[in-house]
Parts: C-alpha cells; structure tokens; sequence
C-alpha cells in the first residue's frame, strides 16, 4: 500500500515476470495491475481490482490499510485484469456494492459470479459522495471496451482513468519519474491496445479532459502527476502525423525474397527514407505495432508457400489489419517458383486498410534486372507519395 493523496492509496499489485498478455501481446517490461483506495469521512471505495493471479497482493494491501468498511468497488472495465478480484472482494466485504454502469454490469455478470442485488448502476456524469470526497463516472465507450469508464476524484482532481493512458511496466516508481522512459511503454500499449479505436479515443480525450486533471492514475503502469505528457502523446499518435519512413515485415526461405528486401531497403535508404525491417520469422510484434503508429507506408515481404503468403508474414498482416493503423500507402514484394495466388491473399487481408496499394513486385525465383528496375520505381513512387504527405 502506498499513498498518492491525502486518504488515497495504491493498493494493487507489479508483476515483475509476466511475459504475454491476452496469450498474445509481449510484454518485455512486465505490468502492473493497480487498484485506488479512497477513504471519504463516510464511505470508503475501491477503484479498479487487479488479475486474479495477483489477488493475493490486492487482499494483503487492503488489509494493510486497516480500512474496517468497503462501501463501494468501483469497476470501471469488465475485463478480468480489472475485475477478476472482485468475487473475493464481494465475499470479504458483503455489504460493498460493485458500482458500474448497465452495460459493465452485464459484463461482469457473465464473467464473474456475482448476483443482480451487488451491483449499483450509474449513469454517465452522475457522482458518488463520500463525504469529503466525490467520485464523478465519466463515460469512455470504446476506449478499448464498449463498457469503459474513467472515474473522477472531483476535490483532488485525479483521474483514474482505467487502460485509458496506461502502459505495460513493472516499476518499483509509483509515479513517473522519467517520461522518456514510460514513452516507449506507453506507446506500446496504445499500439497494441487502443490504435483500433483512434477516433473514439479522440473524442474522449476531449470527454476527459473537460474536467481539470492534476494526476492520471491509469489501470496499469505509473501514475502521471504531470497529466499533460500522456494526453499530448496520445493526440501525436492519434492525428495524422508521420515519420518519413517504410515499414517491411517479411520472411525469406531460400534468400530470394531477402535479396529483394535488402536492395529496396537500400534504395529506400539512397533516398533519405529512414526504414525498419522485421524478419517474422522472430521479430516483436509489439515493435511492429509501435511502428505502424506513425509510418505512413507498410511493405510486405513474402515468398510463396503452397500457393499463398508465408504463414508468418500472413499473421503480420492480419495482426497490422486488426490494429487498423493509419497507414497511408501499402505494397507487396516477393517471389514464387510456380503459380499461386499470394498477391490475391494478402491484398484481402488488408480489408480495415485505407491506403493506396502500389503495383506489387512479384520475381519469378532470383529477381532480374527488370525486378530492381521495379523496386526502384516503387521507391520513387514512395518518396513522391511521402512528399505530397510533407515529409519527405
């Protein structure tokens, strides 16, 4: 337990060792999982719970913070590493109440073992007293739920604002100290996590921020006492703003489609475009998803396999698909030995994609002279494209 305000405390728990989040997501840094106590002169709340592999952590906190009441555990997403602790926490402090909106609320009920009569439903913008302090429940749907919920610590300006702003890292700092070190982590996450729903986080940016906010205690990762650093990051990655740079995740299994990466990467490079290669055959996929938030041109690299795309790179571009980048420009190169339908594929695995496709270079086993001419065309075609956008 440690405390953040007068009569507030974090009560959740670090896990230094995790290592995969949803069975998908890496987490190199680890996660924390963090749960606010709030302590008004006549009631008492608990924000967020924390991942039922750490209930432990939660329980010995809370017991620390000798607290004899809980009136209220607010939840502000159904999603286990909020919610999972509070079956625990229902037979522990029988007369709490799991304060929630309609939607969350049925959520929980199909994912925990909770009954109609715990729950008190609230609307968007109602308020909870406390006494001396009041909690205010601000709608975020879609951020990354449709059930999502920031919650406003009204006298102390606080948010706590769930996955909103959050950031996957185990820190023995409960605050952040060094922005530098959270941007990555942070931007990370919200590749991962919020990118697919860029236009409904913008909204509620500004839904957020309508209040005035002196400390961002988001459901993972530090606490932000200076608000503005993530607000601003998340405007930077939400807007339409990008690096001069091409992406290329690819796969080579007999060095032909490596021959023609590297070449158009060094064109690419003759041509002042910074850019970033991922061999998927054991590249990051979260580098990948930290990349796509501001690079306007994606390039896939793949031989043909059994008459389509390599399974690895396949998974790349369903990956990047999911995430509905706001990718600019996309294209295909590679090569075959026989017939097959790779380019069809992967073209129809780019359906979320805005961009404009480039004419695919596709060489027939080694690439010719007529292959690198081509490469080197579509490496003019994208420094004009980048230079219409103004960053070339």
């Amino acid at each position: 337990m440690r405390q953040i305000g007068k009569n507030i405390y974090s009560v959740g728990a670090v896990d230094w060792v995790r290592r995969l989040f949803d069975e998908l997501i890496p987490l190199p840094d680890g996660t924390s999982y963090n749960s606010y106590l709030v302590k008004g002169s006549k009631a008492t709340a608990l924000i967020d719970g924390v991942d039922p592999a750490r209930h432990e952590d939660l329980l010995e906190n809370i017991i620390d913070s000798e607290i004899t009441n809980l009136d209220y555990i607010i939840c502000n997403h159904a999603e286990q590493d909020h919610s999972g602790a509070i079956e625990d926490l229902a037979v522990l402090y029988p007369q709490a109440k799991v304060v929630t909106n309609e939607k969350c609320k049925g959520f929980l009920m199909d994912l925990l073992d909770l009954t109609q009569d715990r729950f008190k439903v609230i609307e968007d913008g109602e308020t909870l007293s406390l006494g001396n302090k009041t909690l205010k429940f601000i709608f975020t749907p879609w951020v990354h739920w449709p059930e999502t919920m920031c919650t406003y610590l009204v006298e102390d300006k606080i948010l706590f604002s769930c996955d909103f702003f959050g950031s996957h890292l185990a820190t023995a700092e409960l605050f952040v100290k060094n922005e530098q070190a959270v941007y990555e982590p942070a931007k990370r996450y919200y590749a991962e996590i919020m990118m697919p729903f860029r236009s409904n986080i913008e909204k509620n940016i500004a839904k957020v921020t309508a209040e005035k906010i002196e400390m961002i205690a988001p459901s993972h990762g530090p606490i932000y006492q200076n608000p503005q650093f993530i607000i601003n990051c998340y405007k930077d990655w939400g807007a339409d703003k990008f690096v001069n740079r091409v992406m290329i995740p690819f796969v080579s299994m007999h060095e032909s489609t490596a021959v023609m990466v590297y070449y158009f990467a060094k064109a690419l490079m003759q041509r002042n475009v910074e850019v970033k290669l991922f061999n998927m055959s054991s590249a990051d996929v979260g580098q990948l998803a930290i990349t796509l938030v501001d690079t306007p041109t994606l390039i896939v690299g793949s031989p043909q396999v059994l008459g389509g795309a390599h399974p690895a790179v396949a998974n790349a571009v369903f990956l990047a698909n999911a995430l509905r980048p706001k990718t600019k420009f996309a294209g295909i190169i590679g090569s075959y030995g026989w017939g097959g339908k790779m380019v069809e594929q992967i073209k129809g695995m780019m359906e979320h994609f805005k961009a404009e496709l480039f004419e695919p270079v596709i060489a027939k086993g080694l690439p010719k002279n007529d292959d690198y001419k081509n490469l080197d065309l579509l490496a003019d075609k994208i420094v004009e494209k980048h230079k219409a956008l103004g960053i070339a």
